[in-house]
């Protein structure tokens, strides 16, 4: 179980949870956050976690909670902050694209913020969490959040966490579409649609547990797994040919990356 450094009285607040946020938050609770320590703001959420506490709108007239995870949208982050009672408390913000310097200039009395950048794996302990401190120091705190969601990677580089947001943040819908291509395939050669489907996510589960417990880089494996002249190489001489699947990856990765930044303007105009 994890040391949460979170209790009633010392409280963890969440604005807006939906998929990701309540990804997480599930993943805290399964390993020891005590839900007595969670407030949960979301208007749109009609029911929370056993023993979390569920507002619609932020509590008036309580102390400040020792930590406010930023779960809502970037575009109505400015709405939903506003009347939020958080001097003093560290600001955790998994928004994509509003950095720091609009976070310090919205939310001026916390303590400390921290952008952590997340998966959906994470709640499976499985994700990946970029993180960056924007201002204060709240790293063992962020450290304690992050921890149990998988790869916890703090960056000193703001500008790592927007490449972060397109390559680990987005990334596992990039590798669903993959999946989902192996499986129409496999269809086309003619397996039924269950076994294609089952086939693909084996296989792709497989080598990536493969690749993470292997001292050789994917290109590697990729190159030992196919033999000259073999079936493995045919299919290589495809995916390489003029570096085509490299060249649509990092086509994919820099629209995301872009998308980010153009919200982060978007936060800094708004």
């Amino acid at each position: 179980m994890t040391h949460y450094p979170f209790s009633p009285t010392h409280p963890l607040w969440l604005l807006g949870c939906g998929n990701m946020a309540g990804a997480m938050l599930a993943r805290w609770l399964e390993t020891g956050l005590d839900p007595a320590a969670v407030t949960v703001i979301d208007p749109s959420r009609t029911e929370a976690p056993a023993g979390v506490r569920l507002l619609a709108a932020p509590p008036q007239g309580e102390a400040p909670p020792a930590a406010l995870l930023l779960g809502v949208k970037p575009q109505i982050f400015a709405a939903a902050s506003a009347g939020l009672s958080i001097k003093g408390s560290a600001i955790i913000s998994i928004m994509a694209g509003v950095d720091g310097a609009s976070l310090a200039a919205r939310l001026p009395d916390a303590s400390a913020i921290v952008r952590l950048m997340p998966n959906l794996p994470a709640a499976l302990g499985k994700g990946v969490a970029l993180l960056h401190a924007s201002k204060g120091d709240a790293k063992a705190m962020a450290d304690a959040l992050a921890t149990p969601l998988g790869l916890a990677l703090w960056v000193e580089s703001e500008a790592l966490i927007d490449a972060g947001t397109a390559v680990s943040g987005s990334g596992p819908a990039f590798v669903y579409r993959f999946i989902d291509a192996m499986a129409a395939g496999a269809e086309k050669l003619g397996f039924t649609a269950d076994q294609a489907q089952a086939l693909a996510l084996a296989t792709v589960e497989g080598a990536a547990a493969l690749a993470s417990a292997s001292p050789e880089s994917p290109a590697i494996l990729a190159d030992r797994v196919a033999s000259p002249k073999g079936t493995t190489r045919a299919g290589l001489d495809v995916l390489d040919e003029d570096a085509a699947i490299y060249t649509l990856i990092h086509r994919t990765l820099k629209a995301a990356a872009d998308r980010a930044g153009a919200l982060a303007e978007e936060a800094r105009n708004g």
